[in-house]
């Protein structure tokens, strides 16, 4: 029953790999096609700030894609979760939300949310050090 179970799950893995990098793949083509299109076909050579907050949104998010992919394969190799590739991956995450922030926005963030995204900051930062000074990646 357990090698039925432990076959399936490797089936489940395999195919999140292959859906993951077909998104990855997708997502750099929308990725370049949105570059290309803002830069030298609306306007040449001419990004808004809303555009620029896209595209490096955009790169942000298909770099969470890429560590999710390798913290899958990692899994599947090892059979053990790497804490550090999941901290990283949360780094960025609310890096990329902070970097999206826009502060033209029609409706500004509350001071409780921004002291809330600095603490996270902070937190994983903390979790992080504390991380790689103990050497574990578990």
């Amino acid at each position: 029953m357990l090698e039925h179970l432990n076959k399936f799950e490797k089936f489940v893995y395999y195919t999140l790999i292959i859906l993951l990098a077909f998104v990855i793949f997708v997502s750099v083509i929308e990725l370049v096609v949105m570059i290309v299109t803002s830069l030298f076909l609306e306007k040449p050579f001419r990004l808004d700030n809303h555009e620029i907050l896209t595209v490096f949104g955009f790169f942000l998010l298909v770099l969470i894609g890429v560590e999710l992919l390798d913290t899958i394969k990692a899994y599947i190799k090892k059979q053990e979760i790497h804490v550090e590739i999941i901290v990283l991956l949360a780094i960025i995450a609310v890096a990329r939300k902070i970097i999206l922030l826009d502060p033209y926005a029609d409706m500004p963030l509350s001071d409780l949310t921004l002291w809330g995204l600095g603490v996270i900051v902070l937190c994983l930062a903390a979790a992080y050090y504390l991380i790689k000074k103990a050497g574990v990646s578990l």
